[in-house]
């Protein structure tokens, strides 16, 4: 039996909408984490009838604003930095999350469980040099600042945030002390005072995938990036290293506009990506830790060496305070912004 045109067109309007449902929009910050979460995610998922058609922005939080008050939602899961979780979810951007259909939120580390989105991975800002050039690397923020010790240009994110921490360390507060003499402002004062002092010898870069690129080419001696920059280059056959002493570490969250017609296939999504072997597979693919603890037994002992969680790397880590920069940022990042300028 053939089917008439007609028919056809009304057995594609029955069976469409059903297989629309099945695509989300998945959004990211591109780079060398959108590639491992197209390995580990976006492609098994796919082999379970859900199309993920992925998407890069820098973290406009107004975008997604822009969405929900216009109830024109495009965008169905956001990879979102944590000081965007808990204000996303105040100004009710984001859908509160059902751990039920997730995991079972003893499964995650601490940090990773919250009202409106959950850890991804952990990753970590922390120093890095070109092992090719420098012979004599550096073990703490106060060798970053010495100049005399080992001269040259350090690269540095154009802000105040983990400048400023930094900055304190490299003056002698203890990691765990970080916050607590920040939040004052002597702490403050300290802590610009002796980014000061750096001002000189500083190349600000913006993008992540700078900070590799001045160390390859010798802009820099040494510079902040983020660690699984670091990787990637190293991955391409670079030979850069890290210094874990007083890194900064801090989660990216899975979050679902409030509002998407897609909501289920959404949770679907972020249920598959918070799996042990889904996790395990990303860690393989960029070195940032697992979320989920039961994916660790699930990774060899050199890819566990280069994550953040990694013992040895998380020692004298310090976790980037949210509420910290949530509550007194806008006003050190004006303050950072006019100094900078100076």
């Amino acid at each position: 039996m053939t089917l008439k045109p007609l028919a056809l067109a009304a057995l594609a309007a029955i069976i469409l909408p059903a297989a629309a449902q099945t695509q989300i929009t998945v959004v990211n910050f591109g780079g060398a984490n959108a590639n491992a979460q197209k390995k580990a995610f976006y492609e098994p998922i796919e082999k379970t009838g859900v199309k993920v058609v992925p998407v890069e922005y820098n973290g406009e939080q107004a975008k997604i604003k822009a969405m929900v008050e216009t109830k024109k939602i495009t965008w169905d899961v956001v990879e979102v930095e944590s000081p965007d979780v808990a204000r996303g979810c105040d100004e009710g951007l984001f859908e509160r999350l059902d751990y039920a259909k997730i995991a079972p939120k003893a499964d995650f580390v601490p940090a990773a469980v919250t009202e409106c989105g959950v850890g991804i991975f952990v990753w970590s800002t922390v120093m890095a040099y070109n092992g090719d050039k420098l012979k004599t690397p550096p073990t703490t923020w106060a060798d970053f600042w010495d100049v005399k010790k080992i001269p040259g240009k350090r690269g540095m994110r154009k802000g105040a945030r983990y400048n400023l921490e930094f900055a304190l360390m490299a003056d002698g507060v203890k990691p765990a002390d970080v916050y607590k003499v920040l939040a004052t402002k002597e702490g403050a004062e300290r802590a610009f005072k002796k980014l000061t002092e750096l001002k000189p010898n500083i190349q600000w870069w913006e993008a992540g995938a700078q900070p590799p690129q001045f160390l390859v080419a010798g802009d820099v001696i040494m510079s902040t990036v983020y660690n699984g920059r670091i990787d990637a280059a190293n991955r391409e056959g670079k030979n850069l290293k890290i210094t874990w002493t007083g890194g900064i570490y801090d989660l990216d969250y899975w979050t679902v506009p409030k509002g998407t017609p897609n909501k289920d296939a959404a949770m679907k999504f972020i249920a598959f990506a918070s799996t042990p072997e889904a996790q395990a597979e990303y860690a393989k693919n960029i070195a940032y830790g697992p979320t989920n603890t039961k994916a660790i037994p699930k990774l060899d002992a050199k890819t566990l060496a280069n994550l953040p969680t990694a013992p040895a790397n998380a020692k004298t880590a310090v976790q980037f305070n949210v509420k910290f920069w949530a509550d007194q940022g806008e006003e050190l990042e004006k303050r950072f912004a006019s100094w900078a300028t100076q």
